[in-house]
């Protein structure tokens, strides 16, 4: 039976750990929370540059700071310029030029750490364009040749599907996002001993979630446990109120375009559409609506506190239903938000 002792309590690193800048130490920041699991990413570019050649910097970063009890959760994003579909070195993800080259990349990765990694998992929400560039089928065969690598290089860890985000989670039964997830179970059964959900929208819709992934198993004659390997509120999909005005600065700013997601075109841009939308957004901040206002940096006072009060809320609101609904390990997003295109100040 179990237990409170079985209960792990995570946190997120981030998504960009060693991409733009040097890795840092974090491990003792996250202990210090009170956190016990840490899920970090790394991405095929920043380990294997060139084909045949491995840089471990950022790996060793983070293996030099963990204590014998830190439990580690690592995102194997998918992400090369020389060697995907879609080349980059950061987001979107996409399948692998050459399965044989992706397969030597992850077991050498795994094996590097040699044993010290807990849980292992294939890319982040592959259903949502923004982070894979490809369909269900270039996923679940990925999840599988990943799941082949890493269990060879390490029998003991524990494999992750990726993550199902806000659209998978809050769409219609007929959506394209589950008809994705609904694909990779078909084909990618045996690819993952744990299913990963993230937690965003609505506390009281969190029972429905772990009821509809569970069933969407169960069609395909699965049965693995679920974890949230992402979780946090408040966001603004609490104030759907809000949308309106959020859309209008998006669609201002983006003009129709995609932004490109590599670190040195990022790096090459005066100014990125997202930055353009947020600094829209804070031009007209005294006129925006008090729930807009206290997602932002240099908010009113009040504002602010309000914005904590409820984070702390939902912290032990969105742990509680999950665990009661059978969920052991959950992650809150996130420790330092480094990522660019993040801009709006959240807890």
């Amino acid at each position: 039976m179990d237990t409170t002792e079985d209960l792990k309590l995570g946190i997120v690193r981030g998504v960009s750990y060693g991409v733009f800048g040097p890795p840092g130490v974090f491990m003792p920041e996250l202990r210090a929370l009170g956190a016990t699991v840490a899920r970090v990413y790394f991405t095929w570019n920043q380990v294997e540059p060139e084909a045949g050649r491995y840089d471990w910097t950022a790996v060793d970063a983070l293996l030099a700071q963990l204590e014998p009890d830190d439990k580690v959760w690592v995102t194997v994003v998918s992400a090369s310029r020389w060697a995907t579909v879609a080349p980059t070195d950061f987001l979107p993800a996409s399948a692998a030029k050459d399965s044989t080259a992706y397969s030597l990349f992850v077991a050498a990765l795994v094996a590097h750490c040699g044993g010290r990694i807990s849980y292992w998992q294939c890319n982040n929400e592959p259903s949502n364009a923004g982070l894979w560039s490809g369909s269900a089928d270039d996923y679940a065969a990925q999840a599988v040749a990943f799941a082949k690598a890493v269990r060879s290089a390490d029998p003991k860890a524990t494999v992750v599907l990726g993550g199902s985000g806000f659209d998978m989670l809050s769409s219609h039964p007929d959506s394209e996002p589950r008809a994705f997830f609904d694909t990779v179970l078909a084909h990618a059964s045996e690819a993952f001993d744990l299913f990963d959900i993230h937690l965003y929208d609505s506390p009281p819709k969190i029972a429905g979630h772990m009821v509809d992934v569970r069933a969407m198993m169960r069609r395909h004659g699965v049965a693995k446990p679920v974890v949230v390997g992402e979780y946090g509120g408040p966001t603004l999909l609490g104030f759907p109120k809000l949308e309106p005005a959020m859309q209008q600065v998006m669609m201002e700013a983006f003009g129709g375009q995609n932004p490109a997601m590599d670190s040195a075109e990022l790096a090459q841009q005066s100014e990125t559409p997202d930055r353009t939308a947020m600094r829209m957004l804070y031009s007209r901040m005294a006129s925006l609506p008090p729930e807009l206002q206290m997602f932002m940096q240099g908010c009113p006072a009040e504002l602010e506190a309000k914005r904590h009060r409820i984070a702390a809320r939902e912290i032990v609101m969105r742990n509680l239903l999950a665990f009661a609904e059978g969920v052991r390990l959950t992650l809150c997003w996130n420790l330092r938000p480094k990522c660019r295109t993040i801009a709006i100040h959240t807890t």
